[in-house]
């Protein structure tokens, strides 16, 4: 199935039915439909040609989403762009993956402006809600588009390019087909709850997990309710008034909605699965979240290039067989999917028995095509025939899996993802900086905090909270430390290599030693 199967399917299922709603708008999965036809008639027209790259930059938006479709219905390939990356990595990742087009909200027309000069393949942009100097409005574009049925065949299985981010701070580029999706989606609709025609609310970033979910709604009917800002007062109004059957956030947002005075009167009966991941999740707080939200709490495991299910825990699997809550599971990723091959692998490419601890790798018609234009990555992530996830971990007797810690130097921070040497790198343009090591450490609100240790220049004073803001100002407040603490010296290795791992375990030391 191509993206545009997805929607053209639940029209089958009832073309008046609302598919995408914001606020008190609703559109049809008519409506939608003759949008995607209009906008990929009018991105054929631009020289749009299949396998073109075709770039979106919204927050969540009804009109954005729809143009997801357009985008596949021109034969083209969809690049989502996150509205919170800086514009130095948005600038590399359009250029990167060759973006000849995109579409963007003009709440981010400044952040287009400052990019667009270093652009050159970028020969169309379009705004969604407004004309701006160098960019005409998405309704003036389609006056004079026909909203008849129009679709271009594509030249490969390329759904979609997504950036993730590598430890030298460059995205790389994860090609996505029509059979990862499809996969995805399949395993989606057969390992959680769906009954009668579902209604999503989609609170979390549509460019991340909670986008690519609404593809088997779609293909159910169902409707996808859309926040274009995190609110969980009206997150909760909108679990009752719209009975919404199935959601996303990430532990970070679900703590908050512990906490709000709200919940406990909310009518949550509509609610059939309440998805959450992209983080660690705390086994206690995820145990507070069934007893106060409900026997509806469900996990899903996965990465961008494997994404969303690895692994899965459905409702029912948080439970032992006489109804009980199972503790110990609840601190698992779930069971690996069936249609997915998962195991648990030493360094030279030897599977490792239940119980043992290794990386965990991945094969099977859900993992990526692979990087745009890096061959040599590819190579590196598909070592001995499996892809390599970079997460540590193991299986144990009843094939939960559990993850321990992460190969690589990636920090998973309120469902976003941190790369330590990004933060060093952004510590080290600091004149009163020498040298620095950036970790993740545990926090209950967070998952994990960035944290990070500096040795400075000689007799120089900086304090935390400065090199804080210092970091802050440079790569945003997401990937900025929480924490930081200075030492006279770094422990360092033979070939003077910064010890991390060394130092990440004296303040953990020191946290549980002195609280």
């Amino acid at each position: 199935m191509r993206l545009i199967d997805y929607l053209d399917k639940g029209a089958m299922l009832g073309a008046g039915a609302p598919c995408l709603t914001m606020g008190e708008k609703d559109l049809s999965y008519s409506d939608v439909q003759r949008l995607t036809w209009r906008v990929a008639r009018a991105l054929h027209r631009s020289g749009v040609k299949p396998g073109d790259k075709v770039a979106i930059l919204s927050s969540n938006d009804p009109i954005a989403f729809a143009c997801v479709f357009s985008v596949s219905r021109a034969g083209a390939v969809w690049c989502p762009i996150n509205p919170r990356n800086e514009a130095a990595e948005n600038r590399f990742i359009l250029d990167a993956f060759d973006c000849t087009s995109l579409i963007f909200h003009s709440a981010y027309a400044p952040l287009v402006e400052q990019m667009r000069a270093d652009l050159p393949k970028l020969s169309l942009l379009v705004c969604l809600d407004k004309p701006t100097p160098f960019a005409p409005a998405l309704d003036a574009w389609l006056d004079d588009v026909r909203d008849e049925p129009f679709e271009v065949a594509t030249v490969d299985d390329i759904a979609l390019i997504a950036g993730t981010g590598g430890t030298t701070g460059q995205p790389k580029g994860v090609m996505l087909s029509g059979r990862n999706l499809e996969t995805m989606s399949a395993l989606t609709l057969t390992s959680y709850p769906f009954n009668g025609r579902p209604v999503y609310l989609a609170l979390a970033p549509l460019t991340h997990a909670a986008g690519v979910l609404c593809f088997p709604i779609l293909t159910m009917g169902g409707r996808i309710v859309i926040m274009p800002k995190a609110d969980l007062t009206e997150f909760l109004d909108l679990i009752e008034r719209r009975r919404v059957t199935h959601t996303f956030l990430p532990p970070t947002l679900i703590y908050m909605l512990l906490e709000n005075s709200k919940l406990a009167e909310t009518d949550r009966t509509s609610l059939q699965c309440f998805w959450y991941g992209a983080a660690p999740i705390s086994a206690a707080r995820l145990e507070e979240a069934i007893g106060k939200i409900g026997s509806v709490m469900a996990q899903l495991f996965g990465q961008t290039e494997a994404p969303m299910m690895i692994s899965t825990m459905a409702p029912r699997d948080h439970f032992n067989a006489d109804g009980t809550i199972a503790h110990g599971r609840l601190a698992s990723a779930g069971r690996p999917t069936p249609l997915t091959q998962v195991g648990v692998m030493d360094e030279h490419g030897r599977l490792l028995p239940t119980g043992e601890r290794g990386e965990i790798v991945v094969r099977g018609s859900l993992v990526m095509e692979g990087y745009y234009k890096n061959a040599e990555a590819t190579a590196e992530v598909s070592r001995f025939g499996w892809h390599h996830t970079g997460d540590i971990g193991y299986l144990d007797d009843e094939n939960f899996l559990y993850i321990v810690d992460r190969a690589k130097d990636m920090i998973i921070t309120g469902g976003f993802n941190v790369y330590s040497i990004e933060v060093e790198q952004a510590l080290l343009q600091h004149p009163d900086v020498m040298d620095s090591a950036v970790f993740g450490l545990p926090d209950p609100k967070w998952g994990e905090r960035v944290a990070a240790v500096v040795q400075l220049h000689g007799e120089r004073a900086v304090g935390a909270e400065d090199l804080i803001a210092f970091v802050k100002g440079r790569i945003g407040s997401v990937k900025a430390p929480k924490q930081v603490d200075i030492w006279p010296d770094l422990p360092r290795s033979k070939v003077g290599k910064v010890l991390k791992k060394e130092i990440r375990a004296k303040i953990l030391a020191d946290q549980e030693r002195f609280g």
